[in-house]
C-alpha cells in the first residue's frame, strides 16, 4: 500500500507545481457555462414581423392590436406596418424581417359570417428556433382573438385543462451547470491524467516505475487515485462556484453537498479509469492531444447535457445509454435540479461505479511493465 500512496504523492506534488493546469482546468468549464448558458438560455425577443393588413375592418384591427400587445408586453417580436405584401416579401427575403403576418381583404366578412376566416405568418425558415417561437407566439395570438368577450360566461360542461408545475422554472443556465461540472472533471482526467501520463512515457519518467517492485495494479491504482483527487477538487471548485452563478436554491445544504460529493468521487473515478484504458498502450504524447475534441464531442453532447436525449436519433441515443457522462449527468440533475436523495440517483451510481471496475481491470490486463 505505501507504494501506492508514494505514487499518489508524487502525483499530486506536481499537480501542485502547475498552477497553470490548475487554473485551465477550472476556469475553462466555468466560462463555457457563463457563455453557453446566456448563449443558449435567453428568451428570444424584438423578432421583426412585418404586418399587412388587407382588409382594415373592426376584425382585423383587433388582430393588429393583438399584435401591438405582444410587441408591448412579451416582446417577442416588433411590428412594422407594411401597405404592401410585395415589399414586405422583400424585406424578409433581404433579411430584414423574420416574418410576414397577412390580412387578407376578406378577413372581416369571414369573421363575421363564422367562416373560419384565416391569417398568413410567411416566415424565414432558416432558423428553426426563431421560425418556432413565431409559429408558438402569433398560434397564441389566433387563440385570443378566438376567445370570446370577458362578459360571456364558460358554459358548465366545458372541458379545461390546468397546467401543474412539479418544479419552479428551471433557467437553462441551471440547466447546463451538471454538464459543466461533469465537463470540469473530464478536463482534469484528460489534461492532468492522460495527456500527463503519456507525457510521462515521452519523457522517460516512467521507466524510474518499472525498475521497481511495485505491481500492474499498484500502478494502476495510484494513477487512477491521484487523477480522481485532482478531478474532484476541480469539480468542487465549479460546483460551488456555479452554484452561486446560475442561482441554485440552498446550494450549501449539507446533505445536498455530500450526496454531490459522492456522485463527483464516482463519476472522476469512472472517467479517470476509462481514460487510462485508452492511453494504457499509447506512447505518442500527440494522441491523446488530437482525441480530446474527438473524446469531448462523443462524450458530452450525447449525455444530455445540453439538449433532451429524447430529441436525438436513434444511433444517438445508443451511445447515450453506455456513456458514463449520461449517468453523472443524470445524477448532477437530480441533486441539483429537484433536491432528490440517493434512491433516484442509485442506478446511476451502480452503472459508474461499475463501469470503472471493468474500465481499471481492463487497464490493469493491457499494461505493460515493459518499455
Amino acid at each position: 500500500m505505501h507504494r501506492t500512496l508514494a505514487i499518489i504523492e508524487r502525483e499530486l506534488r506536481r499537480f501542485r507545481r502547475s498552477p497553470t493546469l490548475i487554473v485551465v482546468s477550472m476556469v475553462f468549464p466555468l466560462v463555457q457555462l457563463v457563455v453557453l448558458g446566456y448563449a443558449f438560455g435567453g428568451t428570444v425577443k424584438h423578432l421583426k414581423v412585418g404586418v399587412v393588413d388587407q382588409d382594415h375592418g373592426v376584425p382585423a384591427v383587433k388582430v393588429r392590436e393583438l399584435c401591438n400587445a405582444v410587441a408591448g408586453g412579451a416582446r417577442t417580436f416588433d411590428t412594422i406596418e407594411y401597405p404592401d405584401q410585395g415589399q414586405a416579401l422583400t424585406d424578409l427575403r433581404n433579411g430584414r424581417l423574420n416574418g410576414v403576418l397577412t390580412i387578407p381583404p376578406d378577413f372581416s366578412r369571414k369573421s363575421l359570417e363564422k367562416a373560419q376566416p384565416r391569417v398568413a405568418l410567411i416566415e424565414d425558415n432558416t432558423d428553426n428556433f426563431i421560425s418556432s417561437t413565431l409559429a408558438a407566439t402569433l398560434g397564441s395570438l389566433v387563440a385570443a382573438y378566438n376567445q370570446p368577450a370577458a362578459s360571456t360566461r364558460r358554459l358548465p360542461g366545458e372541458a379545461t385543462l390546468d397546467i401543474v408545475e412539479v418544479y419552479p422554472y428551471v433557467p437553462y443556465l441551471q440547466y447546463l451547470l451538471p454538464g459543466s461540472i461533469s465537463m470540469s472533471i473530464f478536463m482534469m482526467v484528460m489534461i492532468g491524467g492522460g495527456i500527463i501520463f503519456i507525457d510521462d512515457k515521452a519523457r522517460g519518467l516512467h521507466e524510474g516505475y518499472l525498475v521497481t517492485p511495485i505491481t500492474k495494479l499498484e500502478l494502476i491504482i495510484g494513477f487512477n487515485v491521484s487523477g480522481t483527487i485532482k478531478a474532484v477538487l476541480a469539480a468542487c471548485v465549479l460546483m460551488t462556484v456555479g452554484s452561486l452563478i446560475a442561482g441554485i436554491p440552498n446550494p450549501f445544504e449539507p446533505m445536498r453537498m455530500f450526496r454531490m460529493l459522492v456522485v463527483i468521487i464516482v463519476t472522476a473515478l469512472a472517467l479517470i479509469s476509462m481514460m487510462f484504458l485508452l492511453m494504457v498502450r499509447v506512447t505518442d504524447p500527440l494522441v491523446p492531444r488530437a482525441i480530446f475534441g474527438l473524446l469531448n464531442t462523443v462524450l458530452y453532447f450525447p449525455s444530455g447535457a445540453v439538449y433532451p436525449q429524447q430529441g436525438f436519433p436513434p444511433w444517438m441515443q445508443v451511445i447515450a445509454v453506455v456513456d458514463p457522462f449520461t449517468y453523472a449527468v443524470h445524477a448532477l440533475k437530480s441533486l441539483l435540479l429537484k433536491n432528490t436523495g440517493f434512491g433516484a440517483i442509485t442506478g446511476d451510481l451502480v452503472y459508474l461505479a461499475l463501469f470503472s471496475v471493468v474500465a481499471m481491470a481492463a487497464a490493469t490486463m493491457l499494461f505493460r511493465r515493459t518499455l
